[in-house]
Formats: C-alpha cells, structure tokens, sequence
C-alpha cells in the first residue's frame, strides 16, 4: 500500500501542494483526476522521490520511502523519456537490467510485453520510427519490464487509438490483478470512470474528493429516479413532492424531495401495470469531477 500524507510543496512563493493526502491500495487501479496545473504531476514526481516536499511524507505499508525503493516503482512520465535512437528491444533489456534483472529475466519480460503491447514486429525499430502511439506503448512496457511493485504513470492513454486503449487497459488491470498498487491519470474521464477502483480528484494543489468510485457515485447523488412503465407516464407529475425532469412513451425521469415522494411514484406505477425498470441515476465521473472542482 502506498500512502501519501500532508504533502505540501511550493515553488517560490506560490503553492502547488497543499496537504495532499491519499492512498494507492494494493491490487487497486486508483484514477487521479484535476486539471491541467492541478498538481497531479508534481505528486507523482514527490511520490518517485524526484522532487522532494516541503513538508509531508510517503509511505510503503507504514514506512517511509527510501532511495532504495526506487526499483520498486515502475513510472511513466507525460514527457516520453526513451532514446529516440536506439532500438526498442533492445533498449527495454537495458531498462530492465538498470533496475537489477539478470540478462535471461530482462530479454524474457521484454518479448512478453511487446507481444502484449502488439509491438513484437517493431523490437528492432528505432524509437524515433515509431508512431507517436507506438511510442506511447513502448513507454508503457518501459514502466513495466522490471516487474515493478508498485506503478505510477503519468496520462498513459495519451494518443492511444482505441484498440491500443483496450490492449494497455488489459495489461495494467492484469498487474493491479496481482496485487501491484496502480496509480494513473488521465485527461480522458470515460476510461478513468472505466477502469478505475479508487479516484482521487486535485484541484489548484488540494484533495477535493477520494475514495472509491461507487462510494463516490453514491455521495454525489441527486435525488433523481428513472422508471421504465408501459404507456404514458405523465401522471408522474401530480405527485406531491416530484418534479418530472423528462418524460417519453414508457419512460420518465424525475426528482424527489423525500424517499416516501420517490416510493409513491413506484407504487402508482405498479397499480397501473407492470414496471420494467425503477432505478436512482448515479453521476458519472465527468458530473462529479465539475461538482467537486468548481
């Protein structure tokens, strides 16, 4: 488990982190989530131990980080970090040997994660031949080809098509699988709310939310309720205490003041007849992340 607690940085005079508390459970994905310049990337940058806080710590199951933990995390910056001339195979058996894996165990993990990536046919390319998601890929398997335990990356989707999406959210939901703590962003709220256990949302160098992603679903709620029924269901709106957001042939959705309100429409409806579908719409990522951040 990884924790980081009251971390605080600032560059000269202006704050970037303030008290920034969080945990990244093991075997967990945990989205991290704000705006450009929210401080997503100077956490991670504190968490690896590139940059040093002001005030605060990190913490691997209660203890804190060490230089020597450094093997222990695989990381993908944003800036893609690879010699651009040097051949990608044979630089993730660099990669890996740098982190302490022997020439057999280094060779073994890079053919698997090309061939997981899809990138086994380019081993012998250049890095700088590659297409941009091709180098993104690569990225990805240079994060991981040390067998890390823990994992942070830094916008790993960015420029993926939608078959690559697919391939890396495999690969990273099987290290998670096997109990590696997985800590990522992303600008692209749909695969966040997708793939994510945990989220974590920063707004101007603060914590506005956390914890995890059904939890936060159900705090965010809105009192709102869609109900499938045969027939037109206008009738809804004579109830008291309800206010009928939308409504179509056999479909309405609407708000309720009280539990009792919402249970009334329910139980009207059944005497009319049969009811498909009764549900409490949950907020997706995108409508909680506005809330919390504005």
């Amino acid at each position: 488990m990884l924790d980081i607690r009251g971390v605080n940085k600032r560059y000269g005079s202006k704050p970037v982190l303030t008290d920034v508390s969080f945990t990244v459970a093991a075997g967990r994905m945990t989205g991290f989530v704000g705006a450009n310049g929210a401080g997503k990337t100077t956490t991670m940058r504190i968490i690896l131990g590139v940059l040093t806080p002001d005030s605060g710590t990190v913490l691997i199951d209660g203890t804190p980080v060490a230089p020597s933990d450094r093997r222990r995390f695989g990381y993908m910056p944003e800036e893609r970090g690879l010699y651009p001339k040097m051949k990608i195979g044979e630089q993730l058996v660099y990669l890996a040997r740098l982190h302490g894996l022997d020439r057999t165990s280094a060779r073994r993990n890079t053919d698997d994660l090309l061939e997981r990536l899809g990138l086994s046919e380019r081993a012998g390319d250049l890095v700088e031949a590659l297409s941009l998601g091709n180098q993104q890929r690569a990225q990805i398997a240079a994060a991981l080809v040390h067998d890390p335990e823990f994992l942070v990356l830094d916008e790993p989707f960015s420029g993926l098509d939608p078959i690559a999406v697919e391939t890396v959210m495999g690969v990273l939901t099987d290290y998670a699988a096997g109990g590696a703590p997985v800590l990522f962003s992303s600008h692209q709220l749909d695969i966040v709310e997708r793939l994510c256990d945990d989220l974590v949302i920063i707004a101007e160098g603060q914590i506005r939310a956390s914890g995890p992603r059904e939890q936060l679903r159900e705090q965010y709620s809105s009192p709102r309720f869609e109900i499938l029924a045969p027939g037109d269901i206008g009738w809804i709106r004579t109830l008291p205490g309800i206010t009928l957001i939308d409504t179509a042939s056999g479909r309405a959705v609407f708000e309720a003041e009280t539990d009792a309100a919402s249970q009334s429409v329910l139980r009207h409806a059944l005497d009319r007849g049969a009811v498909s579908s009764f549900s409490q719409q949950r907020p997706g990522l995108a409508t909680i992340f506005k809330e919390v951040v504005q």
